[in-house]
């Protein structure tokens, strides 16, 4: 039986929601497309407790606009809806006015990114959520909606269904579950338009990847085939997704998250299938990073924005080549060097140096990861997210740069970046761990009880999962494979709930836990061309779950040389294949069958 209180406060949320919708409905949703109105000042807050006493202290509400400086629809909402004098006016009367760039804060974002950007959250003083509400609305629309919650500040339903504390579950899935998961993420491929997702069209890297782990060669392709018509024919990289269910009407921001992901995932894919257009396209969004997001010290920036005129669709802009889009200007590049996205572009850097061997790519990841640890490490463990931080420390620059520093190791073994990946992973462990895997963020004392308190992410806790069971196959117990095992209890515990582009990654990290993989163990000096040719060999094998190791002659009593030249062995957990001389029967060999 429901509390009589709960069902008197849902009952008054409706009501006000059947309020906001009829006065919304009445008001209608102006076109996004019609002239700015005349600016309007509003005393923007940043996010802070302050914000809240104020509000409290002058009896008004709150309202969190969090949005994206590369976000079309925000800049189309800043001029449209928040340059409307009323609402301006109204706003000021009101309400406390929050602007959070997302992207600042990944603990608000991983807490609101179901709402998409721009989101609209109104709270209570005291910090109650009211109403979350997703994308542009019009000044009409937002004037309704603020106008109801001021006459009834109650919760709304949109407030109602923020996720329940997920119970941790065991680390890992069981078959009925792990069948119901290849079934859902199955069903999501569009095998008409092609790729996962039905509204907008994008390349989820974790689809694609377990697609090619297990040999559903269809869907893998169809997806990065269509995929080729969002990289930019121009300048490279590729555009953020296509809308309306078709992969010809792009959306035009270049953020850094797929940038990154993309490369991996087109390197991880021309070493599948040796396809010389995923090379391409893989080459094609370096060259963008290295030409208009690499700063003069060799890190990254975030992101490109949409537009060339905030507000304006880009379209023409972007159908033009290189002298006449240079000639009308270029589109604002978000000059934040943030830890986390610096994390992404190396291991897509790396990802592309594995592919082809070419070193320069190796090198720029190299000069990127310097400059991270050089400006961003913190003493006690972790890393500042930007310059100067409003929160934080942040799981995501952990996690970025643990993976960053994992990948470069592989690549150059040099034991210095084997110690920083492990060494941000204990520091992640120690900072960010909760009941119920890894949280976004550290819980403090001042956010604990609030609605946007810290709480695992998924995509997080996948993250570490697959990492921390490489390291614990590099380096053994303890403190690697409990880690992997305490972020999987929380994928198996939201698991049952998961939609069918979210399994990729809860099949991936289940797929890895349960399973030992190849290491690659070269035997030879560092100088040696012939070790060099079998570590290449290794790095460019189409599988992306294996991990090398190299061992100086004489330094191990397991493995030895053969015949007084170098030697690769691949070890599983039942068995030593090898000795192994010759390159490309190494290549092979770290091979396996691709299959569920």
């Amino acid at each position: 039986m429901r509390h009589p209180g709960a069902m008197k406060a849902r009952n008054t949320g409706m009501k006000r929601f059947l309020l906001v919708f009829s006065v919304a409905m009445l008001a209608g949703c102006s076109s996004p497309e019609k002239p700015a109105r005349v600016p309007a000042e509003i005393a923007w807050q940043p996010w802070s407790d302050s914000a809240f006493e104020t509000a409290k202290r002058e009896n008004k509400l709150v309202l969190l606009d969090l949005g994206a400086v590369w976000c079309h629809w925000c800049h189309v909402m800043d001029r449209e809806t928040y340059g409307d004098a009323e609402v301006a006016k109204y706003l000021g009367e009101h309400f406390v006015a929050i602007h959070v760039n997302q992207d600042e804060r990944p603990d608000l974002a991983n807490h609101y990114e179901d709402y998409g950007w721009p989101a609209t959250i109104l709270f209570a003083a005291d910090g109650t959520e009211l109403g979350k509400f997703r994308g542009f609305m019009s000044p009409d629309r937002l004037l309704a909606l603020l106008k109801a919650f001021v006459a009834d500040p109650t919760p709304g339903p949109s407030a109602m269904q923020s996720a329940q504390a997920v119970i941790p579950g065991p680390s890992t899935l069981s078959r009925e579950l792990d069948d119901a998961l290849h079934e859902k993420w199955e069903a999501a491929y569009d095998h008409k338009e092609q790729g996962w997702g039905t509204v907008h069209k994008y390349l989820d890297p974790d689809c694609v990847e377990l697609a090619m782990a297990e040999g559903r060669d269809d869907m893998a392709r169809g997806t990065l085939d269509a995929m080729l018509g969002l990289i930019d024919p121009v300048w490279g990289g590729v555009y953020q997704y296509s809308d309306g269910g078709v992969w010809t009407n792009p959306h035009f921001e270049k953020i850094m998250s797929y940038q990154a992901e993309d490369l991996r995932i087109f390197a991880l894919a021309y070493r599948v299938f040796g396809d010389e257009k995923y090379l391409k396209a893989a080459r094609d969004i370096e060259r963008y990073l290295l030409t208009f997001l690499r700063s003069p010290e060799g890190a990254f920036y975030a992101s490109q924005d949409a537009d060339l005129v905030p507000g304006e669709h880009a379209g023409e802009y972007f159908s033009l080549g290189d002298a006449e889009r240079r000639t009308k200007g270029i589109p604002r590049v978000d000059k934040h060097l943030y830890t986390r996205e610096n994390g992404w572009a190396i291991v897509g850097l790396v990802s592309l140096y594995h592919a082809t061997g070419e070193a320069s790519s190796l090198k720029a990841a190299i000069t990127a990861a310097h400059w991270v640890l050089e400006n961003r490490a913190l003493p006690g463990g972790g890393f500042r997210h930007d310059e100067s931080d409003s929160g934080g420390p942040y799981l995501a620059d952990s996690l970025a740069m643990a993976r960053a520093y994992f990948e470069i190791s592989q690549a150059t073994r040099v034991p210095e970046w084997k110690t920083l990946s492990i060494l941000a992973l204990a520091d992640l462990n120690r900072l960010f761990r909760v009941s119920s895997g890894y949280a976004t963020a550290a819980v403090s004392t001042e956010s604990a009880g609030k609605p946007w308190a810290p709480r695992p992410q998924t995509d997080e806790n996948i993250g570490i999962a697959r990492l921390a069971i490489r390291w614990h196959h590099l380096v053994g117990p303890p403190d690697p494979r409990d880690a992997a095992d305490h972020a999987n209890s929380h994928l198996a515990a939201v698991a049952r709930d998961a939609s069918g582009v979210r399994a990729a990654g809860l099949l991936l990290a289940a797929r890895e836990l349960a399973s030992t993989p190849a290491i690659v163990v070269v035997v030879g000096d560092w100088e040696d061309p012939s070790t060099q040719a079998l570590l290449r060999a290794a790095e460019s094998a189409p599988s992306p779950y294996f991990v090398i190791q190299r061992v100086d002659p004489g330094a191990s009593e397991e493995y030895v040389l053969d015949g007084n030249s170098p030697t690769a062995y691949v070890c599983t957990d039942a068995a030593c294949n090898g000795p192994y001389h010759d390159p490309a029967a190494l290549r092979q060999a770290v091979s396996p069958p691709r299959r569920r």
